[in-house]
């Protein structure tokens, strides 16, 4: 691994011209400098993986290469040895790039087949044709899907997989794909790597961002490191150079992560061992799920007689294989769905099918799974998300106290290290790790906090 030159980061020794160049990228949103002086090269055949923290400007730099946003300074923008200023994200995809983003642009109500031909079809729609298509990428990728099953009736895995599809349909030079394995299971994880490797083997250019060292070891055959908007280092041989990476990702040794980790959460760090807690709380019980059981309209069971107890100071953990009733009893634990059958009691009180706001107020914390869905209203303000629960506490005279808002906004963001230009800023601009941070922010603080739901 060698740190970056601001000029020669990602140059690919012995290969001829690369297929995207970039040079001295920036961009700056409000005070934000969400990318500085950034190079980078991608080579076609490749699969670049970029590699940062949240907030490091993974998904800006995604963004510029996309048209979706504009560089405020750059000397070089190239793509097949061609200048490279897209106009849009449409003339990225006429120049032969294609994006999966991390929020899904499918239209619920609509088809698979019907999400595919949006944008690419003009007086009959050939569905038959669309579908034959979609059957063949799905069998060559191993990307499962039904192309007449409606969006809002898929799960967020397969979600994923359709916007794949759409992408590899357009036949594009260079995929770009923004933290795609964040909503999958781990089946699921190796099967889009192997569509990476597919992809990448007929010559078409791959970046892949992700946090996961593992995605990274496994298929990259070079990366990029950002922190702080700029390029700290580069790796032709990421495999063996993990730890390398991680340092120059995180600025310390994989070893300080235990010392690290006693700093950032204090006494936390320091907390009983969970079997010494739990022999002073077995009657200390926070939520009782008694026989919770759901029914879909056609009568199959979601989730049958489900029993669970948890106790103050425990961490409980629910696995299973999607679709074997994790969401739905999320969904009746948040209020958002009615039980068919069974009771559920938070700090003593039946909670059983009364609506989310009273859930709520007998502190109950949810991070639920589909953040853009249920957790947050993507065209108000950040300032307005982290406290969405909570406007009226900043009524004044039946108006919003915008100023008091936006202080108690900017101390929360420091508080979880949500980076963005201000409080101010839409909710649907921040990244998905900032976005994450946010509604985590927010149901952390929930008021008289007892129970925290994570989905």
């Amino acid at each position: 691994m060698q740190l970056a030159d601001p000029v020669e980061a990602g140059a690919v020794a012995g290969t001829a011209l690369p297929l995207l160049s970039l040079r001295n990228m920036s961009k700056r949103f409000g005070s934000l400098q969400a990318l500085s002086d950034v190079s980078v090269e991608i080579a076609a055949g490749e699969i670049h993986c970029l590699l940062g923290e949240n907030g490091a400007g993974k998904s800006t730099l995604c963004n510029l290469v996309f048209g979706v946003h504009k560089p405020d300074d750059g000397s070089i923008m190239q793509f097949g040895g061609q200048d490279y200023r897209p106009a849009g994200p449409a003339d990225a995809l006429t120049q032969g790039i294609a994006m999966v983003h991390q929020h899904f642009s499918l239209v619920p109500d609509l088809s698979v087949v019907d999400n595919l031909l949006l944008g690419q079809a003009r007086g009959v729609l050939k569905r038959a044709d669309c579908a034959q298509r979609v059957r063949k990428l799905s069998e060559h990728y191993g990307l499962a899907l039904d192309p007449f099953a409606r969006i809002r009736d898929l799960s967020v895995g397969e979600r994923q997989r359709v916007e794949i599809v759409k992408c590899l349909m357009r036949e594009p030079r260079l995929l770009v794909l923004d933290e795609p394995t964040a909503v999958l299971l781990p089946a699921e994880i190796e099967g889009l790597l192997t569509v990476c490797q597919r992809v990448a083997a007929q010559g078409c250019g791959v970046v892949l961002v992700t946090h996961k060292l593992a995605e990274i070891k496994k298929v990259a055959h070079r990366v990029t490191v950002l922190r702080g908007g700029r390029v700290v280092a580069t790796s032709n041989d990421p495999a063996n150079e993990i730890e390398s990476l991680v340092r120059a990702m995180i600025q310390r040794d994989l070893a300080g992560l235990d010392a690290s980790a006693s700093a950032m959460f204090g006494e936390l760090a320091d907390a009983p061992v969970a079997e010494e807690v739990a022999a002073e709380r077995i009657d200390d019980e926070i939520v009782q799920i008694n026989g919770l059981t759901v029914r879909d309209a056609e009568g199959v069971a979601r989730l049958d007689n489900f029993t669970l107890i948890v106790n103050r100071g425990e961490i409980v953990g629910i696995a299973g294989v999607e679709g074997n009733g994790q969401s739905e009893l999320a969904a009746v634990l948040s209020g958002m769905l009615p039980a068919t059958d069974g009771r559920f009691f938070v700090a003593g009180k039946n909670m059983t099918n009364r609506p989310p706001q009273e859930i709520t107020a007998t502190g109950v914390g949810v991070v639920p799974e589909d953040r853009h869905a249920v957790a947050c209203v993507t065209g108000m303000s950040l300032a307005e998300n982290m406290f969405l629960n909570r406007l009226d506490d900043f009524k004044h005279w039946g108006l919003l106290d915008r100023g008091a808002l936006r202080d108690k906004a900017r101390a929360l963001m420091q508080e979880f290290d949500v980076r963005a230009a201000g409080p101010d800023i839409a909710f649907s601009s921040l990244s998905g790790g900032n976005q994450q941070k946010a509604v985590l922010g927010r149901e952390l603080t929930t008021e008289g906090l007892v129970f925290l739901l994570a989905a």
